[in-house]
C-alpha cells in the first residue's frame, strides 16, 4: 500500500498534541500502512549515513540553465548542507532545438552541423570551469567517488542528455571520454541518429544499428549507458547488445505520463544489473515529497531495493509546479522518510548511491 498521508504529531481537534497511547497506535498504524512520520531521529540517522556512505544524484542539471533559479555555486553549498557526495551532471546536447507544445518538449527544429557538439562542450566547460576552481571534485573512477569525503567538496560526474552531440560519429564517443564525460544517455527530445523516444511516434522500431555500436563502444571504454528517454524496444535492444549492467536515471513507474514506463520496461534494465532513479514529478496522484517517496517505495517493489536510486534531474524539470523535490539541502529529508518506513539503513544506503557506486564500478571494470 502506498502512503498518501503527511502525518504531524498532532490531534484531529483543535491541533491538540498527542497523548503517548495515541501517538504510539497512530505510529503502529503508519508503520504498518509504509506511511510512518519523519522524526527528528530519522533526519540524523540519515545524516550520519550520508556521512558514513556514498550519495549518489544519477541525473542532474544544477545550476546549468540560464533559467535555473540560483548558480551553480549555491547547488553546490545546498549539496555541502545536505551531505550529497556527488551528481552526474549533465549537458542537455539537444538543447538548442527543444521547444515547447501542449503535449510537453519536443525537438521544433533540426540542429546545424557542429551546433549541438558546440552546445554540449560549452556546458560542460562551465562545470569544469568549477572543477579548475576548487568548488567541486571531479569524477572518473570509482575510486574518485570514495575519495570524495577527503577532497572536502561535492564532486561532479560529467554527463550528457542525448547521443545527439555525436552526430552519427562513433569516434566522438572516445573523444567524450577522453574529455572526462563518464556517462551518455542515448535519446533525449529528438529522434536522433541513435533510436526512439518516449515521447514521440517511434521511428526506427527502438535502436539504430548505430545506436547499437555507441553502446558497444561505451561498454568498451566503460561509460555508463543511461537509456532514460528511450522506448521500451530501444531498451529490449539495449539489453540485448550491452555486456554492462545499465542505468535509467530519472523516471517513474507508470502513471498514464509519457515518460513513466512499464514493470517490464524497469525489469529490463534490473536483469542487466543496472539501477533505476526515480525522480520527483508530480504525476499520477503521487504529489510531494511523500508521493515522491511512494514512487520510490513502488519501484522497489517491482526491482528490488539492489536496482533502485535516486536521480532527482535537478532544475530540470519544468513547471515548477511539477516538481516534488528542488533542494539538495533537504536530501537527508527523502533518505529519512526510507528509514521511517522501515527501510533498513543498509538498504537505505543502497539507494542513496551505493547501487550506482556498485553498477560504475562493473561498468568500470575491464
Amino acid at each position: 500500500m502506498e502512503c498518501g498521508c503527511d502525518a504531524q504529531w498532532t490531534g484531529s481537534s483543535g491541533g491538540a498534541v498527542m497523548d503517548r497511547r495515541q501517538a504510539l497506535t497512530l505510529l503502529a498504524a503508519l508503520v504498518a500502512a509504509g506511511c510512518a512520520p519523519v522524526t527528528a531521529a530519522h533526519r540524523d540517522a540519515a545524516q550520519r549515513l550520508a556521512e558514513e556512505s556514498p550519495s549518489v544524484d544519477l541525473h542532474s542539471h544544477p545550476g546549468m540553465f540560464p533559467s535555473s533559479p540560483i548558480p551553480l555555486e549555491g547547488q553546490v553549498e545546498r549539496m555541502k548542507r545536505g551531505k550529497l557526495r556527488a551528481s552526474l551532471f549533465a549537458a542537455v546536447a539537444d538543447g538548442p532545438v527543444i521547444g515547447r507544445r501542449p503535449s510537453g518538449l519536443y525537438a521544433a527544429r533540426e540542429p546545424r552541423p557542429g551546433e549541438l557538439l558546440g552546445y554540449t562542450n560549452r556546458s560542460l566547460g562551465d562545470v569544469r570551469a568549477r572543477v579548475t576552481a576548487g568548488t567541486l571534485s571531479l569524477i572518473q573512477s570509482p575510486s574518485d567517488l570514495a575519495a570524495v569525503p577527503a577532497a572536502g567538496r561535492p564532486a561532479a560526474m560529467l554527463a550528457v542528455e542525448g547521443g545527439d552531440f555525436l552526430e552519427g560519429r562513433i569516434e566522438r564517443v572516445a573523444e567524450a571520454y577522453a574529455s572526462g564525460v563518464r556517462s551518455i544517455q542515448l535519446t533525449h527530445y529528438r529522434i536522433n541518429e541513435l533510436g526512439d523516444i518516449q515521447t514521440d511516434p517511434p521511428r526506427y522500431g527502438g535502436l539504430t544499428p548505430f545506436g547499437l555500436d555507441v553502446i558497444r563502444e561505451m561498454n568498451r571504454l566503460g561509460m555508463v549507458v543511461d537509456v532514460s528517454h528511450l522506448t521500451l524496444d530501444g531498451v529490449r535492444g539495449a539489453k540485448a547488445v550491452t555486456r554492462k549492467p545499465l542505468l535509467l536515471s530519472h523516471t517513474v513507474l507508470y502513471t498514464g505520463w509519457a515518460r513513466s514506463v512499464s514493470d517490464e520496461h524497469t525489469r529490463l534494465v534490473a536483469e542487466t544489473g543496472g539501477v533505476i532513479g526515480i525522480f520527483p514529478v508530480n504525476s499520477g496522484g503521487y504529489r510531494g515529497l511523500t508521493g515522491y517517496v511512494d514512487n520510490i517505495q513502488r519501484m522497489i517493489k517491482v526491482v528490488g531495493v539492489d536496482h533502485v536510486g535516486i536521480g532527482t534531474d535537478m532544475d530540470g524539470i519544468s513547471p515548477p509546479s511539477f516538481v516534488a523535490f528542488d533542494d539538495y539541502a533537504e536530501w537527508p529529508s527523502v533518505t529519512g522518510a526510507l528509514l521511517a518506513r522501515g527501510y533498513s539503513r543498509d538498504d537505505v544506503a543502497k539507494v542513496a548511491g551505493g547501487n550506482f557506486l556498485r553498477l560504475f564500478g562493473s561498468v568500470a571494470s575491464p
